[in-house]
């Protein structure tokens, strides 16, 4: 296949750091995984492999990666295609889609989750969990 690469995602391995005493600003688009212990303001950071947020990050951007880690703080939106892991010193602000979701105890996050692959809901007889019952009116 010419001019076509094909790469194997090193996801146990952090290849980029967003060092303590850095704030980025812009558009980072890696293969490797990826560790803030710094700032990162409006972009986006993707990968194909991990995205470790220390607790002393403050990230306001979009995170596209395999898996996210979040131990810091994180303004925008998340899109794993593996877990979501949101751990106690952690603080998420955004939509997120996940294939998996860890919320631990005393983490916060505030927004949409979405499942990616979730699988429908079971019906109950003619009506399905989603509907409601009308109201009945009663005449005086």
């Amino acid at each position: 296949m010419l001019g076509k690469r094909i790469k194997s995602a090193p996801t146990d391995k952090i290849e980029t750091v967003i060092g303590p005493n850095t704030n980025f600003k812009g558009t980072l688009i890696c293969d490797g995984s990826v560790r803030i212990d710094g700032v990162c303001e409006e972009g986006l950071i993707k990968t194909v492999g991990n995205i470790v947020v220390t607790p002393e990050a403050k990230v306001a951007a979009h995170l596209v990666a395999e898996n996210v880690s979040v131990s810091g703080s994180v303004t925008g939106n998340i899109t794993a295609t593996g877990r979501l892991e949101i751990l106690s010193t952690g603080k998420v602000w955004g939509n997120v889609e996940v294939g998996s979701f860890l919320l631990d105890e005393e983490a916060f996050f505030s927004g949409k989750l979405v499942m990616q692959d979730a699988p429908e809901p079971p019906s109950f007889g003619s009506k399905t969990a989603t509907e409601t019952p009308s109201p009945e009116v009663r005449k005086k």
